[in-house]
């Protein structure tokens, strides 16, 4: 018995372990913390300073060192005249070279005025900018996707909570009925009423149960938890609370300030295209040491093997002038302007959908308020009606009929309740999403 006993109580630890306790503002930290969307907005971020550390680079010393090492099997031979020989009027064949030659060196440029990496520089700077905006709107996505998704969750759990009570109370009316019949006091088709009522309720458990089961498991997705934990959700306060229908400035949203960080890209590709026409100028150094002779120079390195080692350096100056290249940069920086204009369209685009989205969230949250009051008043006339027709049926005042069909009314009430809950909730965090504070849900 002792080790019966600490087997249930491993038992029943692990399984209170593997359940996870979520109230909103939980699911959405989960979310941004182990999501894969938010995760990797936050190594695109991360992966920006590479970006500029590379773009850095081009303004900086380029140094390489570089070896060579050549045995020349068959030297060229060139053609001078024999005056050089003491053999005038005679053409004489003359190797040049060595046999080996080894060229060790150092080579240094550096950028000292080349328009297209300042540009570059100051696009990526833009680049961050423009990752940890996105990674911002990516963390109000997710924060949409899991707060539209946890309230569906949760309204559904209340839909299966009522069809349950009604379930349970209608089965009551039936073990009644049956003991009635039982007695001669019912009709067979009162009865048979009742079971068919009792089936039906019960089909519709089950398609909650499971539709409960779907959105628990698309929650787990959305917030990237396992789907072998298990969800329980805390009560939450679902009163409709005073919003805040002041119209936002759009330009300050998330969605806006990208497509302006975008502009301020392209800008900078056209710059950078432009600068094609700008001449450049470098600096550059080479020092080199070589070894010439006739024997392997790197066993041999004294002039008494026949191998003669000798150093040599440069500095110079290179300048660049573009002078003609066939019209193609200016047909880049054409299409880098279209592709200007084509953005432009794109922010005047979004500037008035993100009004309509605000525009139509703050009606749907106006007429919700309307219906919630409507319904929750409804819920408790259809509450009242069934506790009078009990009352009514036990005293014979009122057939079955009237009793399934107050239960069926007070069902419908709290449903028609919960679904204008839920209108509610979504057009709430559109109001909140189109005034660019997902964030408060966490806060």
């Amino acid at each position: 018995m002792k080790h019966i006993f600490l087997i249930v109580l491993v038992f029943l630890t692990i399984s209170v372990e593997a359940q996870e306790k979520l109230s909103l503002k939980d699911a959405i930290n989960y979310a941004l913390e182990n999501k894969a969307s938010a995760t990797k907005a936050k190594l695109s971020v991360e992966n920006s300073e590479h970006q500029i550390a590379e773009v850095r680079s081009r303004a900086l010393p380029q140094i390489n060192a570089t070896g060579n090492l050549m045995y020349n099997a068959i030297l060229q031979e060139s053609a001078l005249p024999g005056e050089f020989f003491g053999q005038p009027g005679t053409t004489i064949l003359v190797p040049f070279g060595q046999k080996w030659m080894a060229i060790g060196g150092v080579h240094l440029t550096q950028n000292l005025f080349d328009y297209s990496v300042f540009t570059g520089l100051k696009a990526a700077k833009t680049t961050r900018e423009f990752y940890q905006i996105n990674e911002q709107l990516t963390q109000e996505q997710v924060i949409e996707a899991v707060a539209k998704s946890y309230y569906q969750f949760f309204i559904t759990q209340q839909k299966l909570a009522t069809i349950t009570e009604t379930l349970e109370n209608t089965e009551k009316v039936q073990s009644s009925v049956q003991g009635l019949f039982d007695n001669g006091l019912a009709k067979k088709v009162d009865l048979d009423r009742i079971k068919v009522t009792v089936v039906n309720l019960n089909s519709t458990k089950l398609q909650l149960q499971n539709a409960v089961k779907l959105q628990e498991n698309g929650l787990k997705f959305l917030i990237g938890m396992p789907m072998s934990a298990e969800v329980i959700l805390e009560e939450e306060n679902f009163e409709v609370t005073p919003a805040l229908l002041d119209t936002p400035n759009v330009k300050e949203l998330t969605e806006y300030q990208l497509l302006e960080t975008q502009k301020q890209l392209l800008v900078y590709n056209k710059q950078s295209i432009v600068a094609g026409y700008y001449p450049t100028l470098s600096l550059s150094g080479n020092y080199s040491y070589q070894g010439l002779g006739g024997k392997f120079p790197l066993s041999n390195a004294k002039p008494a093997d026949g191998v003669f080692w000798t150093d040599y350096a440069t500095v110079g100056l290179n300048l660049n002038i573009p002078i003609f290249s066939g019209f193609a940069t200016r047909s880049r920086v054409r299409m880098a302007q279209n592709q200007l204009d084509v953005l432009e369209e794109d922010m005047k685009e979004a500037e008035l959908a993100l009004n309509y989205s605000f525009e139509n969230a703050r009606t749907q949250i106006n007429n919700s308020i309307i219906t919630i009051e409507s319904q929750k008043e409804n819920v408790t006339l259809a509450q009242e009606v069934l506790d009078n027709t009990q009352n009514n049926y036990m005293n014979g005042l009122a057939s079955l009929t009237d009793l399934l069909e107050a239960e069926n009314a007070l069902a419908d009430a709290k449903n028609n309740y919960s679904n204008a809950l839920m209108e509610y909730k979504v057009a709430e965090i559109e109001l909140i999403k189109s005034k660019g504070q997902l964030k408060s849900l966490i806060n």
